[in-house]
């Protein structure tokens, strides 16, 4: 079964209100996919951003975005008035999300939704509360906490509170009660448009493929409520921390921050925590992508305080015992392994062994920074695979052309006989659609012929344009969706030629 897919994450869909959204234009973005025979939708984290606005970086691993709500849809829900929000300030580049202007203008307008949902709670809000209580009561109370603390870490509130003594949560419960009930409501406000969403993408015969990063930020509810299933020091705080080593595009490695997990205490249980975690995806997604699945075998480890990820070292990971555990406890499921990186005889056996298929990116095959050399050549990828031309931490196609090594960039056009008169960026596409890969997925962006001014993200960097970039309106054309089908009909990647 060969098939085609679009990543693109929802923030970077076209609205009026700053951000792309899980309303008409999404929507509208399914039709488009249907109709330029794509069958998989690839979108990043949709978990709540927290400072520097990754969406690798979040509040919680199982929370949804609040940006990601869509206001007009809540208005022909009855829960607010146009009034309430479309005069006002949502920034003024419609190509790009500014996310001060969300962070201070998008709350009160979702609080004023959920006053309305409040004031007449449905037994579909009261039966998402149960069935979710198991991670929503932790991430109400941590967010309520949290903006009583005027945005501090949970490392700097009171020792009590840190150390979840039971007087300490009854009292702040009783005295944030408001406050929790608005973070409850606004994720149930979020899940329902999700899975409407979703619903809609798979009635339209398009899977949605999700992002679930291997670490949880530092400063977010899973490491407040679950210490113990991290590597913390007596006063809580991490003893080492995730990264990756220095590499051909960044002499000092990449420094996460990321709190590391505790294998030897989660294999006690049996990874009970991953094990949920993994199934909770999976009431989200139809296939899911796993970052940074060489972490599984082997992780990168950093003093805890260093500046760089210079001095970490590698230590072992729980291999096959995690995810005999999945399996065992959720059966198969389709799981995607994020293995770019340095990778190691060990990591290619672990992805072996658990069948699921490793990802190929175009770019590396020809890019002396990366080295990531001949086995992301088209000739020489397997079946069982992934690929991509480029990533959202990669170069656009164009971008590529324009920035890597310019003898690199001369054997690319040799090897893949591009020609600017179609647009080299298609012909990059038209190698991974014609590869044997089962799955190949290019970027939006790369579908758009956009530069360096499309690119997501630069890993190792914080601020600038990261995370911002958004469609125009009306990119999604029928003109375009038939030139994609074509491709699609070309390769054996339409859905009635599976």
């Amino acid at each position: 079964m060969r098939t085609g897919g679009i990543l693109m994450h929802i923030t970077s869909l076209p609205s009026p209100y700053g951000v792309g959204t899980m309303g008409e234009s999404a929507r509208h973005f399914v039709d488009f996919l249907q109709a330029a025979g794509q069958s998989l939708w690839q979108i990043l984290p949709i978990c709540p951003t927290s400072y520097g606005d990754s969406p690798y970086q979040s509040f919680s691993t199982f929370a949804g975005n609040p940006y990601l709500i869509d206001l007009d849809d809540l208005t022909a829900d009855g829960l607010l008035d146009r009034a309430d929000y479309a005069g006002l300030d949502w920034g003024g580049d419609p190509l790009m999300v500014d996310y001060g202007k969300l962070y201070q203008n998008r709350y009160p307008v979702l609080r004023k939704a959920c006053r309305a949902l409040l004031a007449a709670p449905t037994a579909d809000y009261r039966s998402f509360c149960e069935k979710n209580a198991f991670w929503l009561e932790d991430y109400a109370l941590f967010m309520a906490m949290k903006e009583a603390n005027g945005g501090e870490p949970w490392t700097d509130w009171e020792q009590a509170i840190q150390n979840r003594e039971v007087v300490a949560l009854n009292r702040v419960r009783r005295a944030l009660e408001g406050d929790i009930a608005f973070w409850r409501s606004v994720q149930y406000l979020f899940f329902r448009q999700w899975n409407a969403l979703k619903d809609y993408a798979n009635e339209h015969d398009v899977r949605i493929i999700g992002d679930l990063p291997i670490y949880v930020s530092a400063d977010s509810v899973d490491v407040w409520a679950h210490p113990e299933q991290f590597q913390l020091d007596e006063h809580r705080r991490p003893t080492e921390v995730a990264g990756c080593p220095p590499d051909g595009f960044s002499a000092d490695g990449q420094l996460w921050g990321n709190p590391l997990f505790n294998w030897e205490a989660m294999e006690r249980d049996g990874f009970a925590w991953w094990v949920r975690r993994i199934a909770y995806q999976f009431e989200i997604y139809d296939v899911l992508r796993i970052d940074h699945f060489r972490g599984f075998d082997a992780y990168y480890a950093i003093p805890y305080g260093e500046t760089t990820a210079q001095n970490g070292r590698w230590r072992q990971g729980p291999g096959m015992k995690l995810f005999r555990a999945v399996e065992a406890s959720l059966g198969k499921k389709e799981i995607i392994a994020e293995d770019l990186g340095f990778l190691t005889p060990s990591v290619h056996r672990l992805r072996e062994e658990t069948g699921f298929p490793g990802m190929k990116v175009l770019e590396f095959a020809f890019d002396r920074r990366d080295g990531g050399g001949p086995a992301y050549l088209p000739h020489n990828y397997p079946t069982n695979c992934v690929v991509y031309v480029g990533t959202h931490d990669n170069e656009t196609a164009v971008g590529w052309l324009e920035t890597a090594h310019p003898e690199d960039v001369a054997h690319a056009r040799e090897y893949l006989r591009l020609d600017p008169r179609e647009g080299e960026h298609w012909g990059m596409m038209r190698a991974v659609w014609a590869s044997v890969g089962r799955c190949a997925v290019v970027q939006m962006q790369d579908v758009l012929g956009l530069g360096r001014e499309g690119r997501m993200n630069i890993p190792s960097t914080l601020g600038g344009k990261n995370w911002t970039w958004r469609a125009p309106a009306g990119f999604d054309s029928p003109e375009l969706a038939a030139r994609l089908r074509r491709q699609m009909a070309l390769y054996g990647r339409l859905p009635e030629q599976e």
